[in-house]
Protein backbone atom coordinates (compact mmCIF):
# COMPACT_ATOMS: atom_id res chain seq x y z
CA UNK A 1 0.00 0.00 0.00
CA UNK A 2 2.80 2.28 0.88
CA UNK A 3 4.59 1.87 -2.35
CA UNK A 4 0.86 2.44 -4.79
CA UNK A 5 0.34 5.50 -2.56
CA UNK A 6 3.76 6.57 -3.51
CA UNK A 7 3.47 5.33 -7.09
CA UNK A 8 0.36 6.88 -7.18
CA UNK A 9 1.32 10.98 -5.78
CA UNK A 10 4.58 10.43 -7.71
CA UNK A 11 2.21 10.54 -10.92
CA UNK A 12 -0.29 13.31 -9.56
CA UNK A 13 3.06 15.54 -9.07
CA UNK A 14 4.16 14.96 -12.75
CA UNK A 15 0.98 14.77 -14.39
CA UNK A 16 0.24 18.87 -11.94
CA UNK A 17 3.39 20.05 -13.20
CA UNK A 18 2.32 20.52 -16.81
CA UNK A 19 -0.76 22.22 -15.32
CA UNK A 20 -2.77 21.52 -18.21
CA UNK A 21 -6.11 19.60 -19.34
CA UNK A 22 -5.72 18.01 -23.15
CA UNK A 23 -7.80 20.31 -25.17
CA UNK A 24 -8.06 20.69 -29.18
CA UNK A 25 -8.79 24.02 -30.70
CA UNK A 26 -8.16 25.47 -33.90
CA UNK A 27 -5.98 28.32 -35.17
CA UNK A 28 -4.76 29.76 -38.27
CA UNK A 29 -1.36 28.66 -38.93
CA UNK A 30 0.87 28.65 -42.04
CA UNK A 31 1.93 25.33 -43.08
CA UNK A 32 4.11 26.26 -45.63
CA UNK A 33 1.25 27.09 -48.36
CA UNK A 34 -0.03 30.23 -46.22
CA UNK A 35 -2.54 30.48 -43.42
CA UNK A 36 -4.93 27.95 -43.35
CA UNK A 37 -7.30 26.38 -40.67
CA UNK A 38 -5.65 24.01 -38.14
CA UNK A 39 -6.45 21.90 -34.95
CA UNK A 40 -3.49 22.56 -32.57
CA UNK A 41 -2.77 20.44 -29.14
CA UNK A 42 -0.36 20.58 -26.50
CA UNK A 43 2.00 17.64 -25.74
CA UNK A 44 3.22 17.77 -22.41
CA UNK A 45 6.86 16.42 -21.21
CA UNK A 46 7.34 14.59 -24.41
CA UNK A 47 10.27 14.41 -26.46
CA UNK A 48 9.86 16.02 -30.22
CA UNK A 49 12.08 12.82 -31.82
CA UNK A 50 9.03 10.60 -30.25
CA UNK A 51 5.95 12.48 -30.42
CA UNK A 52 7.24 12.89 -34.58
CA UNK A 53 7.43 9.09 -34.89
CA UNK A 54 4.55 8.25 -33.39
CA UNK A 55 2.77 10.66 -35.28
CA UNK A 56 4.01 8.97 -38.45
CA UNK A 57 2.71 6.17 -37.43
CA UNK A 58 -0.62 7.31 -36.93
CA UNK A 59 -0.48 8.73 -40.49
CA UNK A 60 0.83 5.50 -41.82
CA UNK A 61 -2.08 4.08 -40.06
CA UNK A 62 -4.42 5.57 -42.02
CA UNK A 63 -2.32 4.78 -45.41
CA UNK A 64 -0.93 8.16 -45.72
CA UNK A 65 2.34 8.20 -47.80
CA UNK A 66 4.72 10.34 -45.27
CA UNK A 67 6.83 12.56 -46.20
CA UNK A 68 9.19 15.92 -45.63
CA UNK A 69 8.40 19.30 -46.84
CA UNK A 70 10.23 22.46 -46.10
CA UNK A 71 10.16 24.23 -42.95
CA UNK A 72 10.35 21.00 -40.34
CA UNK A 73 6.66 20.19 -42.37
CA UNK A 74 5.84 16.29 -42.59
CA UNK A 75 3.20 15.82 -45.14
CA UNK A 76 0.56 12.67 -44.81
CA UNK A 77 -0.42 12.33 -48.54
CA UNK A 78 -4.12 10.68 -49.79
CA UNK A 79 -4.72 9.42 -45.82
CA UNK A 80 -8.29 7.59 -45.65
CA UNK A 81 -9.98 7.99 -42.21
CA UNK A 82 -12.71 5.76 -42.60
CA UNK A 83 -14.91 7.50 -40.03
CA UNK A 84 -14.48 10.43 -42.37
CA UNK A 85 -15.68 8.65 -45.62
CA UNK A 86 -13.65 7.31 -48.17
CA UNK A 87 -12.42 10.53 -49.31
CA UNK A 88 -8.48 10.67 -49.50
CA UNK A 89 -7.51 13.45 -47.02
CA UNK A 90 -3.69 15.41 -47.23
CA UNK A 91 -2.52 16.31 -43.85
CA UNK A 92 -0.07 18.53 -43.07
CA UNK A 93 1.39 18.96 -39.74
CA UNK A 94 3.99 21.41 -37.85
CA UNK A 95 5.87 20.71 -34.45
CA UNK A 96 5.92 23.48 -32.54
CA UNK A 97 8.87 22.79 -29.64
CA UNK A 98 8.43 24.43 -26.73
CA UNK A 99 10.00 24.04 -22.42
CA UNK A 100 8.28 20.82 -21.73
CA UNK A 101 5.47 21.27 -24.29
CA UNK A 102 4.98 20.51 -28.02
CA UNK A 103 2.37 22.11 -30.14
CA UNK A 104 0.80 19.77 -32.47
CA UNK A 105 -0.33 21.71 -35.48
CA UNK A 106 -2.34 19.46 -37.99
CA UNK A 107 -4.26 20.96 -40.84
CA UNK A 108 -6.53 18.08 -42.91
CA UNK A 109 -6.88 19.15 -46.69
CA UNK A 110 -10.56 17.60 -47.55
CA UNK A 111 -9.89 18.58 -51.11
CA UNK A 112 -10.06 22.18 -51.68
CA UNK A 113 -10.84 23.28 -48.27
CA UNK A 114 -9.67 22.87 -44.68
CA UNK A 115 -11.01 20.84 -42.02
CA UNK A 116 -13.11 23.54 -39.40
CA UNK A 117 -15.35 22.89 -37.23
CA UNK A 118 -17.72 25.46 -38.36
CA UNK A 119 -17.51 23.96 -41.96
CA UNK A 120 -17.35 20.33 -41.57
CA UNK A 121 -18.47 19.75 -37.88
CA UNK A 122 -19.30 15.73 -37.75
CA UNK A 123 -15.92 15.44 -39.46
CA UNK A 124 -14.29 17.90 -37.28
CA UNK A 125 -15.12 15.84 -34.33
CA UNK A 126 -13.55 12.79 -35.60
CA UNK A 127 -10.22 14.66 -35.93
CA UNK A 128 -10.45 16.39 -32.87
CA UNK A 129 -10.70 13.06 -31.13
CA UNK A 130 -7.69 11.69 -33.25
CA UNK A 131 -5.97 14.51 -31.80
CA UNK A 132 -6.67 14.41 -28.35
CA UNK A 133 -6.57 11.05 -28.28
CA UNK A 134 -3.29 11.25 -29.42
CA UNK A 135 -1.73 14.24 -26.99
CA UNK A 136 -3.46 12.00 -24.29
CA UNK A 137 -1.69 8.86 -25.40
CA UNK A 138 2.03 10.99 -25.68
CA UNK A 139 1.59 13.10 -22.72
CA UNK A 140 0.79 9.85 -20.33
CA UNK A 141 3.66 7.93 -21.57
CA UNK A 142 5.79 10.76 -20.90
CA UNK A 143 4.80 10.97 -17.23
CA UNK A 144 4.98 6.89 -17.27
CA UNK A 145 8.54 7.19 -18.27
CA UNK A 146 9.38 10.10 -15.70
CA UNK A 147 7.62 8.22 -13.42
CA UNK A 148 9.71 4.84 -14.14
CA UNK A 149 12.55 7.16 -13.77
CA UNK A 150 11.93 8.85 -10.36
CA UNK A 151 10.87 5.38 -9.05
CA UNK A 152 14.53 3.89 -9.74
CA UNK A 153 15.22 6.70 -8.02
CA UNK A 154 12.96 6.26 -5.09
CA UNK A 155 14.42 2.29 -4.74
CA UNK A 156 17.69 3.58 -4.96
CA UNK A 157 17.66 6.18 -1.73
CA UNK A 158 15.24 3.62 0.21
CA UNK A 159 18.02 0.69 -0.30
CA UNK A 160 20.70 3.27 0.71
CA UNK A 161 18.07 3.82 4.17
CA UNK A 162 18.28 0.19 4.72
CA UNK A 163 21.57 0.33 4.42
CA UNK A 164 22.34 3.13 6.55
CA UNK A 165 20.19 1.49 8.89
CA UNK A 166 21.56 -1.47 8.90
CA UNK A 167 25.16 0.32 10.34
CA UNK A 168 23.68 2.12 12.81
CA UNK A 169 22.38 -1.24 14.12
CA UNK A 170 25.74 -3.29 13.80
CA UNK A 171 27.20 -0.30 15.28
CA UNK A 172 25.55 -0.12 17.92
CA UNK A 173 25.42 -3.67 18.22
CA UNK A 174 29.85 -2.82 18.42
CA UNK A 175 29.02 -0.16 21.04
CA UNK A 176 26.94 -3.01 23.42
CA UNK A 177 29.67 -5.26 22.99
CA UNK A 178 32.18 -3.29 24.15
CA UNK A 179 30.74 -1.49 26.65
CA UNK A 180 29.81 -5.40 27.67
CA UNK A 181 33.74 -5.97 27.53
CA UNK A 182 34.26 -2.50 29.42
CA UNK A 183 31.81 -3.70 32.12
CA UNK A 184 33.50 -7.40 32.61
CA UNK A 185 37.11 -5.79 32.25
CA UNK A 186 35.94 -3.12 34.97
CA UNK A 187 34.61 -6.07 37.22
CA UNK A 188 37.45 -7.95 36.43
CA UNK A 189 40.01 -5.16 37.71
CA UNK A 190 37.87 -5.06 41.07
CA UNK A 191 38.56 -8.73 41.48
CA UNK A 192 41.91 -8.52 40.89
CA UNK A 193 42.93 -5.90 43.12
CA UNK A 194 40.93 -7.93 46.06
CA UNK A 195 42.83 -11.12 44.42
CA UNK A 196 45.87 -8.93 44.65
CA UNK A 197 45.12 -7.53 48.70
CA UNK A 198 44.17 -11.20 49.31
CA UNK A 199 47.58 -12.61 47.91
CA UNK A 200 49.52 -9.97 49.79
CA UNK A 201 47.63 -10.95 52.96
CA UNK A 202 48.80 -14.92 52.15
CA UNK A 203 52.66 -13.81 51.30
CA UNK A 204 53.11 -12.09 54.21
CA UNK A 205 51.89 -14.95 56.57
CA UNK A 206 54.07 -17.24 54.42
CA UNK A 207 57.17 -14.54 54.67
CA UNK A 208 56.36 -15.04 58.80
CA UNK A 209 56.43 -18.79 58.13
CA UNK A 210 59.88 -18.22 56.65
CA UNK A 211 61.14 -15.86 58.55
CA UNK A 212 60.41 -18.08 61.67
CA UNK A 213 62.00 -21.41 60.49
CA UNK A 214 65.14 -19.63 59.24
CA UNK A 215 65.67 -18.34 62.79
CA UNK A 216 65.10 -21.74 64.27
CA UNK A 217 67.52 -22.96 61.82
CA UNK A 218 70.39 -20.60 62.93
CA UNK A 219 69.40 -21.22 66.50
CA UNK A 220 70.60 -25.07 66.62
CA UNK A 221 73.95 -25.69 67.93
Amino acid sequence: MKKLTILLLSGFIAYTSFGQKIQVHEEQQDLGNGKVNTLVVTIYGAQESDVEHDWKSVLKDYGAKVSSLKGGIMFGDNAVIKEMGNNTVDIYTKFDVKKDEIDLVVGFDLGGAYLSASGQADKYKIAEKIMHDFAVKETSGAINDKLKTEQKSLDKLNGQQKDLEKDNKNLNNEITDYQNRVKKDQDALIKNKDDQAKKQTEISNQQKVVDDLAKKAKEVQ
